[in-house]
């Protein structure tokens, strides 16, 4: 077992760094590679790679120069004792903030008692450019308007209830809103309100049998714009970006899943369904049933925004079609036709099979976006119960929800 952690990652460097999507693309998916060296680090498929990140150089300079930090002071922090610029850096959430951070604007704008003008309260998406997941819905919209020119009372309304505060947060990071109100803190005021920067977890996109030595990803990398300044995902960026395949250390450390297996009997049908960048454990099953040579069937179902752009892993996946290891590959593009199509479309249309399936003992795999689509094709499995299964709809969901995924324990989510 390694002794590798979150708080004790094992520093190594990125040797493959590649876009997975066709020319005209408006996502950005890749491929990423890192080597395991003399680590010890073992994983399985299923697992997920935790990655240390480190905030976007270009947020750390804007926020010391709006506060009027020096960047070399020396600050004590979690981690100990360090410049200021490598505490904000390495140690801190400095790329989005948070409410707790909202909450303390009471106190210091009533203390300044200055008046200030609120000209970018009411941004809304329209008038962002946003670049995020397949079909993502818009943003709420933000509070339209301010009671007055009081800083007190646009801090009171701001800061009313959560949902204010959500709304007030969507397109606002600490220097938006150090900007806004013209409020300073003092970096042990800033230390005690931000969050400390986490570890991101990835499901692993390859099985350590078919790459020894290495563990892969498949990551969308998320850029947008609000306010004039470019934002993004702070680790996708930094993957993407500041370590490339430069040769930069960069932390990772394994994250071992106990639910998200392949059934030990590797003679058993699997169906795995996993649009986008959900298809990054799925990968990594193929890989592995490949490499064991059980006798088990497997069923892929995989969609994006268009064929052209982003059919992942084109060349494995018709290889596997080739080689008879993938009995079926079923797609839902959702823009190549007029009518938008997804993946609990395609589940719905294969009800029968899938459901003759299930009676075989076959485990169904998800993987991708908990919000929308994982409850889609929650759902979906319930109506094939139903229209296949001859159930009612109290007997479908408890065979769904009960039977498979608590009992039998063979209706396994990997969902974010």
């Amino acid at each position: 077992m390694s002794d590798w952690s979150a708080k004790n990652p094992y520093m190594t460097h990125i040797t493959e760094n590649y876009i997975l999507n066709g020319e005209g693309s408006r996502k950005e998916t890749r491929h990423i590679v890192f080597e395991l060296g003399d680590s010890g680090l073992d994983y399985k498929v299923g697992d997920a790679l935790g990655v240390l990140a480190e905030n976007p150089p270009h947020i750390v300079d804007e926020l010391i120069a709006v506060q009027g930090w020096d960047p070399e002071m020396t600050v004590t922090t979690h981690n100990g004792e360090r410049s200021l610029y490598d505490a904000l850096k390495k140690d801190f959430e400095v790329h989005l903030a948070n409410k707790k951070f909202v909450q303390s604007l009471a106190e210091k704008v009533v203390s300044s008692g200055m008046k200030i003008s609120m000209s970018i309260v009411a941004r809304t998406r329209n008038e962002s450019s946003w670049s995020a997941t397949e079909d993502q819905q818009a943003p709420p919209s933000l509070r339209p308007s301010m009671p007055s020119d009081d800083p007190a009372a646009q801090v009171e309304a701001i800061t009313s209830d959560t949902k204010a505060i959500e709304d007030y947060l969507w397109t606002r990071d600490y220097i938006d809103i150090m900007r806004e109100f013209d409020v300073k803190y003092t970096p042990e005021e800033f230390f005690e309100l931000a969050a400390r920067l986490k570890p991101r977890l990835y499901s692993i996109a390859s099985s350590h049998d078919a790459h020894p030595g290495f563990v892969e990803l498949t990551v969308g990398i998320v850029r947008f714009e609000y306010n004039g300044r470019a934002r993004g995902g702070l680790c996708t960026q930094f993957m993407a970006d500041e370590i490339d395949t430069s040769g930069a250390p960069i932390g990772v450390f394994m994250s071992p899943t106990k639910s998200f297996v392949l059934p030990e009997d590797k003679d058993i049908d699997i169906i795995m369904v996993g649009p986008g960048t959900g298809i990054a454990p799925f990968r990594a099953f193929m890989e592995q049933r490949v490499h064991d040579g059980g006798g088990g069937k497997n069923w892929l179902f995989f969609g994006d925004q268009s064929e052209k752009t982003e059919f992942y892993y084109k060349d494995e996946i018709e290889s596997w079609i080739d080689g008879g290891h993938l009995y079926r590959f079923t797609t839902a593009w959702s823009r190549d036709q007029e009518e938008k199509i997804y993946v609990q479309h395609r589940l719905k249309e294969h009800g029968a099979e899938i459901w003759e399936w299930f009676e075989r003992g076959a485990y169904f795999y998800i993987c991708g976006d908990k919000t929308y689509m994982a409850k889609d094709v929650h759902r979906a499995l319930i109506q094939i119960a139903i229209d296949h299964g001859g159930m009612s709809e109290d007997d479908a969901t408890h065979f769904i929800e009960k039977t498979m995924m608590r009992e039998e324990k063979r209706y396994l989510r990997d969902v974010y």
